[in-house]
């Protein structure tokens, strides 16, 4: 790495952006809380351990990248064991999954997590702010590193993004898939899903992240964990965690990438999923709720296990982390 990428580096990852911004309007809290993210952790950098340096979608340059447009996506990279693969949501980053990929490394799974560009220590260009390209860069990661017979894993919109992955690429890369609080199979209300989420509540959610996006991710943190719940233990840390990471990303790429996890229809892509799949969801969801997500996933996928967690919120790699970091293990095969 020559000193003017380690300047851009450093430059990139040091930036917490702060935005004037304010509230999201008329939209109640459980409504706008329709937003698909992934349960925060705390920020950790990581090397390559048992990276390879093949590539064929993009070339790789320590803990980075760059795909075919030339955007660079962060990824960290841990063990040498089976390939566990994950996806966060929106609009966090890959620190969302500590929780699992620190209790798997210590299984002997290599696990591998990166920031979708516009988020995090990636990259925020102004274009490829969609789904195919979120899982075509899903794809560069996997090629640069030569992933195989991995299992993919993704919580909210990064649910979105495991299924897009297949429904372009195939699964010639992946053995399992588990969607875990998942927007798939779509979000807003249209003639073949009549029960999903007006189109409104999605407007209300660009709202709230173009007038104060700062305050947005504070509030939206609180149904996320189900912590507007009755005894609910409130955690400040992860309500602060939560907002570092969403302010750690772009504005402009948070925003688009409203659309992808609202009024993108994943129906054609769980349909190709043809690799032994666990759904895991909480029937307290605020966030996608279960009976428009899971539940319907669960019937599309051929070969799926829903396992439902009663009282579990949006957030429950975080509040479940013990349970969630079970199932996975069993699921894996350990």
């Amino acid at each position: 790495m020559n000193m003017q990428n380690k300047t851009q580096d450093a430059e990139h990852s040091s930036s917490r952006r702060k935005v004037l911004l304010s509230g999201a309007g008329t939209v109640g809290a459980a409504a706008v809380a329709a937003v698909t993210l992934g349960a925060p952790a705390t920020a950790a950098a990581a090397g390559k351990q048992g990276a390879s340096s093949h590539h064929s979608s993009g070339s790789k340059d320590m803990s980075y990248i760059t795909t075919k447009d030339g955007t660079r996506i962060f990824y960290k990279d841990w063990g040498s064991g089976r390939p566990v693969v994950f996806s966060h949501g929106w609009p966090l980053d890959a620190d969302a999954w500590d929780s699992q990929m620190l209790f798997l490394v210590q299984k002997g799974f290599r696990v591998i997590a990166h920031d979708r560009r516009g988020h995090g220590r990636s990259d925020q260009p102004a274009k490829g702010n969609d789904m195919d390209t979120y899982a075509d860069d899903l794809g560069a990661v996997l090629d640069a590193l030569d992933i195989k017979e991995a299992t993919l894993v993704g919580h909210s919109t990064g649910g979105g993004e495991v299924a897009h992955y297949i429904g372009r690429h195939g699964t010639k890369r992946v053995a399992k898939a588990v969607l875990i609080g998942a927007v798939p199979p779509t979000m807003a209300k249209s003639a073949a899903y009549p029960n999903g989420l007006p189109i409104e509540v999605f407007d209300g959610i660009r709202k709230g992240v173009a007038d104060n996006r700062s305050q947005f991710y504070k509030d939206l943190a609180v149904p996320f964990f189900g912590f507007n719940r009755p005894n609910a233990k409130v955690s400040q840390g992860t309500i602060d965690a939560f907002w570092a990471q969403g302010m750690a990303g772009g504005i402009l790429g948070q925003y688009l990438c409203v659309k992808e996890f609202s009024e993108v229809d994943y129906t054609a892509d769980l349909k190709k999923i043809d690799v032994p799949t666990l759904v895991l969801h909480g029937d307290d969801d605020q966030i996608v709720p279960i009976d428009n997500a899971g539940k319907l996933s669960a019937k599309i996928i051929k070969h799926a296990t829903l396992k439902i967690y009663p009282g579990a919120p949006h957030g429950m790699c975080v509040t479940h982390a013990d349970q969630v970091n079970a199932d996975l293990l069993a699921f894996l095969g350990a």
